[in-house]
C-alpha cells in the first residue's frame, strides 16, 4: 500500500510538473505538485515563474483542514506570477490579472484565494452587458499588484485582495481578508484584516 502510494504521488507530481512546464512556467529545482492542480494560462509576453523546492498540494492529498477541492492558478494576458523559494502551499487558488509576487520561505494555508483584480466590473450597468460584451467590460476590472514578502505565513482559508503587500514575517489568522497593507513582524487578522499585535522576536 505504502509503494503504491509512493507510485501515485510520484506519476502525479511528474505530471504536474509536465503541465506547468507547458503551460510556460520557469520551473527551478526540487518540484512538488501533488493532487490535482488546474492550471489556466494565456499569458502572452507576461513572466511565469517558480523557484526551488516548491510544494503544492491540491485535492485528494488528505489535507484535513481543507475542503479538498483542487488547486486552481490562473495567469491572464500579459501577467506575472513570480513564487519564490522553498514555498508551499495547499489548496489555493491563484488568480494574476496583473501581478503577483510571493517570496521566499512563505507557507499558505488551505483553501487560501489570492486575486490583483475585482474579476467583474464594479459598475452595475457593465455587469449587465459583460456576458455580450465582455472585451468592452473587462476594461473597466479594476486590478492592482500583490506582493507578499518573505518568510510570510497565511493561515486557511484567507482571501487576499489586489493592491495588498504584506510584510515580511508576518502572520495572518486563518479566515481572514486582506484589503489593505499589513506591515512586517505582526501577527494580524479578521475581516478586513487588522494588525493584531507586533511579533517579539
Amino acid at each position: 500500500m505504502i509503494i503504491c502510494q509512493k507510485l501515485i504521488n510520484a506519476c502525479t507530481c511528474y505530471y504536474n510538473l509536465l503541465s506547468f512546464k507547458l503551460y510556460g512556467f520557469e520551473v527551478g529545482t526540487h518540484f512538488r505538485g501533488l493532487g490535482r492542480i488546474k492550471l489556466k494560462v494565456d499569458s502572452e509576453h507576461g513572466r511565469m515563474k517558480i523557484g526551488n523546492n516548491f510544494i503544492l498540494v491540491g485535492g485528494g492529498f488528505r489535507n484535513s483542514i481543507s475542503r479538498n477541492a483542487m488547486s486552481c492558478i490562473q495567469v491572464q494576458h500579459h501577467a506575472k506570477l513570480i513564487i519564490g523559494n522553498d514555498v508551499r502551499m495547499s489548496d489555493v487558488c491563484i488568480w494574476a490579472r496583473h501581478e503577483i509576487v510571493i517570496g521566499d520561505y512563505v507557507t499558505i494555508g488551505a483553501d487560501t484565494v489570492i486575486m490583483d483584480s475585482n474579476s467583474h466590473p464594479l459598475d452595475w450597468r457593465l455587469r449587465r452587458i459583460e456576458c455580450n460584451n465582455y472585451k468592452l467590460a473587462k476594461k473597466e476590472i479594476k486590478h492592482a499588484p500583490i506582493i507578499i514578502e518573505n518568510d510570510v505565513f497565511i493561515g486557511a482559508r484567507t482571501i487576499i485582495n489586489k493592491g495588498v503587500c504584506i510584510g515580511a514575517r508576518t502572520i495572518i489568522a486563518a479566515g481572514s481578508v486582506v484589503v489593505s497593507d499589513i506591515p512586517a513582524d505582526v501577527i494580524a487578522g479578521g475581516n478586513p484584516c487588522k494588525v493584531i499585535k507586533k511579533i517579539q522576536f
